[in-house]
């Protein structure tokens, strides 16, 4: 399928879809983004992905280049013009064109690009064995519930991860608290209850670990945001989120099985529960 990106107003072969090179979120990762998820049409949670960019574009007073109606219709438009089964939706703002200086001058307008891909997905392999991992003190700037464009550090972590054999990296806090991965939110299965760092400044809100929350309690099981530690008694499985993953368990961290080392029945329940709430909605 040859690909078609949107990018200020404008339709074009992904070939031709280019920003300027003042653009400053070339210059400075000055940008947030959005990741949507789209079966067969129907869109994964698009709302709560649009307001967060709202929210994400107030925190760093870039203003909306569009209402979010117009906003969505252009997401819908992109993903017709690029109709994967099932796909991968990015939304990109920045603060826009300009000389390169530090200090923006007021009234820019902002770019906004979008492009539709295929929705990677786990392996078959890696459902059964499970997702290694590795920990890393966290080096990241100190406002990580803002989806800035600016992941030079996730992709260090991401390459130590590779480096190390292991699919994913998470940040721990000074005090030896799991916080997030490069790329995903991480829960904890202990003693029988579902566990997650609380949402600030160090964790992303993302849209997928809403919904694993939301499909969490819809089933009974016990929830907790609280920080943890992988040392915690009790502690059988840990499993990450993310808009390409769902569910996905990890059960190799540092090296060290986590639990049994295999996937363990809570990460399978919820895996099945998000999978079916995917297919009602691409069936819908």
């Amino acid at each position: 399928m040859k690909q078609t990106a949107y990018v200020n107003g404008h339709f074009l072969p992904m070939e031709s879809a280019m920003v300027h090179i003042e653009d400053r979120g070339f210059q400075f990762a000055d940008g947030v983004y959005e990741v949507v998820a789209c079966f067969n049409g129907n869109f994964l949670d698009m709302q709560p992905h649009l307001e967060r960019l709202e929210r994400c574009c107030a925190a760093i007073n870039i203003p909306l280049p569009c209402p979010l109606e117009r906003l969505a219709e252009l997401v819908r438009q992109t993903w017709q013009k690029n109709p994967f089964p099932d796909a991968m939706i990015y939304i990109q703002v920045t603060r826009g064109v300009a000389p390169r200086a530090h200090l923006a001058p007021d009234n820019l307008v902002p770019t906004l690009i979008i492009t539709s891909a295929d929705l990677p997905k786990p392996s078959e392999a890696k459902l059964t064995s499970g997702a290694k991992a590795i920990t890393l003190a966290d080096f990241r700037w100190k406002h990580c519930e803002i989806k800035s464009i600016a992941l030079l550090a996730s992709v260090m972590g991401k390459q130590e991860a590779n480096r190390q054999h292991a699919d994913e990296a998470f940040w721990l806090d000074t005090e030896g608290h799991v916080l997030e991965g490069c790329s995903t939110n991480i829960f904890a299965a202990i003693n029988g209850t579902l566990v997650t760092h609380p949402l600030d400044h160090q964790v992303l809100g993302g849209i997928t670990r809403s919904m694993l929350i939301r499909v969490a309690r819809e089933a009974g099981i016990k929830i907790e945001e609280r920080p943890w530690c992988l040392d915690e008694p009790g502690l059988t499985e840990t499993m990450l989120t993310s808009t390409t993953n769902a569910v996905l368990p990890v059960c190799v961290m540092d090296d060290k099985p986590v639990g049994k080392g295999i996937p363990g029945p809570m990460a399978g329940r919820l895996r099945a529960l998000m999978l079916q709430n995917m297919d009602a909605l691409r069936n819908a």
